[in-house]
Formats: C-alpha cells, structure tokens, sequence
C-alpha cells in the first residue's frame, strides 16, 4: 500500500496526465488528512478544480494523524530542513508502514525506512 502526496493528485488532475488520474483510480491510494488541505486549500483554486480533485479524494481513503505522527515528524525535521507538510506526510507513511508515490523523490530520498517512488515513472503508468 501507499500514500499518495499532494503533487501527483495534483498532476492528475490535469489533462495531460490522464494516464495517471487512471492509475491513481485503479490503485486505490491512501491520502494523508495533510494532503487534503494543502489541495483543496490552495487558494486559486478554481471552482471546477474544485470539484474534480474533490471527486478524487472522495475516493480514496484518508489517513489521519496521530500522536505519534507527530514525533516522528519531529524527528525527521531535526534530522535536516523538510517542510512541514512533507514532515508530516513522510511520518503518516512511516508509522503506517506505506510508500509513498511523489513527483519530488528527492527530498525523501535521505529517509532510509520510506520508499517514495515517483508513479510519472512510465514504467509504472502502463
């Protein structure tokens, strides 16, 4: 199982990622609570990107934070500087025991126990 970051829900909303918003459909992914809010609460969101990404979510089963999230997050962001949101995603897929499926590898790659995969890869949308 894997966790699907904010950048590919978003790359799979538009048109010429296709391919993708079929593969993220067919896989079935699990979105973090924190990836919800980062799309849905971008603030020039247009009232159709809305409406798709809020389709696609729907679909997908949310994970949600816990106390221990949080302390591992912690830990990551003392190890070296990442973002909060990613903090707090790569701890969602570490204390769940998930993948995660990103455009941005390279800023997990220093996190042995994650498998961040990036699905544009087009080996894995065939």
């Amino acid at each position: 199982m894997f966790l699907a970051d904010s950048n590919v829900l978003i790359y799979a909303t538009q048109p010429e990622y296709r391919n993708l918003r079929k593969w993220l459909l067919n896989a079935q992914p699990k979105i973090s609570v924190v990836s919800r809010v980062e799309v849905l609460g971008y603030h020039k969101l247009g009232a159709d990107e809305k409406a798709a990404l809020t389709d696609m979510l729907d679909c997908m089963e949310l994970v949600y934070l816990t106390p221990a999230s949080y302390e591992i997050a912690i830990g990551l962001r003392q190890q070296r500087r990442l973002a909060l949101g990613d903090a707090l995603i790569a701890a969602t897929c570490l204390e769940h025991s998930l993948g995660l499926e990103t455009v941005n590898t390279d800023d997990f790659c220093w996190i042995s126990e994650l498998s961040a995969v990036n699905p544009l890869t087009p080996s894995l949308l065939e």
